[in-house]
């Protein structure tokens, strides 16, 4: 394992490698069997035929979606267990999943919203409303913003709006019916369209992550370490936080809540390649993107020719793993 850390270019160039052999996975396998040729074929000589249809408006948006989406959860995953060192944190500990759910019921309840694309935008603003509500809780008081108080805030909010969300879904079966499929998490049916419009929110969110890494590696020292070379603390905790809502809220606007990446791929990460962020923050994303995009395809197989959502896999995948890590009562150094 040590041997892995000392080579993480290496660890990044392999990575990028599986992650790219996934997503041509994602490409061709599925209930149409299709092959690499008729993939390089749909952009050389398009036909028009059913498979090349197939490839070029469902297989491909499905599998860049899905890579964008692990990507930025797990990002969204390292940043949320070092700003609160809690091994057990991700998006969702902010409210994020279930501030955009309670969104998008609300939305189809109340005003019959039923458009994938206005989906995206309504759970984006219900995951940057709840996210900005529990740092404005949590920074209340003479301590200012903490781990534990960003920790309660967090299981607080998520409750009142999970709460609020099945209390309508009982009032009002329609709505149960038109996004229950959303609200198990997919990437099934998303157009490249969805990604398109929140993917400037993932790069600037990538960018900063980026720019975030040697602010993290000191604040991940302790509080008081961290002050004494320098950081400024709550600008950082600030900026992580805003990171940390357009990465999860991207993704819960693109694929609805996904569970779980969050939380397995940090700690992957880490045993791969150690604790600096310049090198966990990518290698997390990489992660995220290959774990995503091979539950997306299992999911295809499971019960074929219908299709499970890949929330259902990921949470299949993560139950075992939360319970490990909460077993161990591991910190997020």
């Amino acid at each position: 394992m040590r041997q892995i850390q000392r080579h993480p270019i290496l660890l990044l160039i392999v990575c990028t490698v599986i992650l790219l052999i996934a997503m041509l996975m994602s490409i061709v396998l599925g209930y149409t069997n299709t092959s690499l040729s008729m993939t390089i074929d749909s952009f050389v000589r398009f036909d028009g035929s059913n498979e090349q249809i197939i490839i070029q408006e469902l297989r491909i948006p499905r599998s860049l979606i899905a890579a964008a989406v692990g990507a930025s959860l797990a990002m969204a995953g390292v940043l949320m267990q070092t700003l609160t060192n809690n091994a057990l944190a991700s998006p969702s500990i902010l409210g994020i999943n279930a501030g955009a759910g309670f969104a998008v019921v609300f939305a189809v309840s109340f005003f019959q919203v039923t458009h994938l694309q206005a989906f995206a935008w309504i759970a984006f603003l219900g995951a940057t409303v709840a996210g900005v509500t529990v740092y404005a809780i949590s920074s209340i008081g003479r301590e200012g913003l903490t781990p534990i108080k960003i920790t309660l805030a967090g299981a607080a909010m998520a409750a009142m709006f999970s709460s609020f969300t099945q209390g309508i879904l009982v009032l009002s079966e329609s709505t149960l019916e038109q996004v229950l499929f959303w609200l198990a998490g997919s990437v099934q049916g998303r157009s490249i369209d969805i990604l398109l419009s929140v993917l400037p929110y993932f790069v600037v969110g990538w960018l900063s992550a980026f720019l975030l890494a040697g602010k993290l590696n000191a604040l991940a020292m302790g509080e008081d370490v961290a002050k004494g070379l320098g950081v400024s603390t709550g600008v950082v905790k600030l900026a992580t936080g805003v990171v940390v809502i357009l990465l999860a809220g991207g993704a819960v606007a693109v694929a609805g809540p996904i569970g779980f990446i969050g939380i397995i791929i940090p700690h992957i990460a880490r045993k791969l390649i150690g604790i600096d962020h310049k090198w966990l923050i990518p290698l997390s994303g990489l992660l995220g993107g290959i774990l995503l995009t091979i539950a997306d395809v299992g999911a295809r197989y499971l019960i074929m020719p219908q299709e499970v959502p890949v929330g259902v896999m990921t949470a299949v995948i993560g139950t075992p793993f939360f319970i490990y890590v909460a077993r161990k009562g591991l910190t997020a150094k």
